[in-house]
């Protein structure tokens, strides 16, 4: 039976369960707290590479014997498999614990209601539910991964305000401010993967590394390529950060090339060839197959408009910029054809902020 003070609790393990985004993978971000008697006695997340556990941390900080009796409040089904780890659900049980509050379930084949069946065996209160649509919506790349066997994507567009991502003659940086900059840091910390096209890759050198947030696991870094014609030289070559570089590509790309980006640890996906390039439904497809469960696009236009031509973004979010760059500016997305308005991908606004002197919006995908 759900009690009043149960959504409060809950709120408090989704919000430590976010700590985990862009670290976890392929593990979900799961947040735990335990109560009794109306007071917290631990909490816990799961931490970077997916390991501990949220409830294996939460449980290690209570002396033997404290949880007997209490409740704790987990943002995702407690596993039921043994992996590296003894199941959670065992560690519940042997904790003693009399109630355990679960957000959603999980839908990994090797859970799937496993772990709420032996909590209820062992005579624990288990109760489901509780704020379900914010779980779902922080979990939404795992369950995705699981369900659809992709990760979810976001696509960040920051743009002039007519739209445009670079001059006449190619200049782009910078066109938003340095706040936004901080911004897209953030989000990129909050991803396990960071995704350019090979254009953006020749022409910007990018790094995608996460910088200025702290101790945090690096995202993957992933260029797209159908020849697989990646600079040799620049960050994604010759940095030490760490990061790993994932390249995805076509059959017609060179064994040389293959060769090169090998030997520097590079992992390659070869997809096969689609309408406007590679498939890249495929390419999510085994993005997904390998762990990711939450992917970052920061373009080029091409690129952007290859992922909404096969219809695997989930949310935008783009940053404006004060100024005009007019008709022979780089649009921010490459050719779509749309032959009717009531075709073309559509998205809901659900927040817009300021950030410095440009504006951010986020959009999520319109499902009918």
């Amino acid at each position: 039976m759900t009690q009043p003070e149960d959504q409060r609790w809950m709120a408090l393990a989704l919000s430590l369960g976010t700590r985990g985004l862009g670290q976890t993978w392929p593990n979900p971000a799961v947040g735990c707290v335990i109560v009794k008697d109306g007071r917290l006695l631990a909490r816990g997340w799961t931490q970077a590479g997916g390991r501990p556990h949220a409830e294996q941390l939460a449980l290690s900080k209570l002396p033997e014997g404290a949880a007997c009796g209490a409740t704790a409040y987990v943002t995702l089904e407690p596993c039921s498999h043994t992996g590296q780890t003894p199941p959670c659900a065992s560690a519940l049980i042997k904790a003693g614990l009399a109630r355990v509050v679960v957000a959603i379930g999980d839908p990994d084949p090797r859970v799937s209601g496993r772990g709420l069946a032996m909590l209820r065996e062992a005579g624990i209160e288990v109760v489901t539910g509780v704020l379900e649509g914010d779980a779902r919506r922080i979990q939404q790349g795992f369950l995705m991964r699981v369900t659809k066997g992709r990760p979810m994507v976001t696509l960040k567009l920051a743009s002039s305000f007519d739209g445009r991502i670079a001059t006449a003659t190619g200049e782009s940086q910078w066109i938003t401010g340095p706040q936004a900059r901080l911004q897209v840091q953030a989000l990129r910390a909050s991803h396990d993967a960071v995704m350019v096209g090979g254009s953006t890759a020749r022409e910007d050198l990018p790094s995608l590394t996460l910088r200025g947030m702290g101790d945090r696991r690096q995202p993957v870094r992933i260029a797209v390529s159908a020849g697989l014609d990646i600079p040799m030289h620049g960050p994604l070559a010759e940095d030490a950060s760490g990061a790993p570089v994932w390249l995805i590509h076509g059959g017609s790309a060179p064994q040389s090339a293959r060769n090169f980006w090998t030997a520097r640890g590079a992992t390659l996906l070869e997809v096969a060839a689609g309408p406007s390039g590679l498939d890249m439904a495929a390419a999510f497809q085994a993005l997904g197959q390998a762990g990711l469960t939450r992917v970052l696009c920061e373009g080029g236009g091409s690129l952007a408009a290859s992922l909404l031509a096969v219809d695997v973004v989930d949310h935008v979010v783009g940053f404006t910029a004060g100024v005009m760059l007019g008709a022979r500016g780089l649009p921010n997305l490459g050719a779509l054809d749309y032959p009717a308005l009531a075709d073309a991908p559509r998205f809901s606004l659900t927040e817009t902020r300021r950030i410095g002197e440009d504006v951010m919006h986020v959009w999520q995908r319109v499902v009918f």
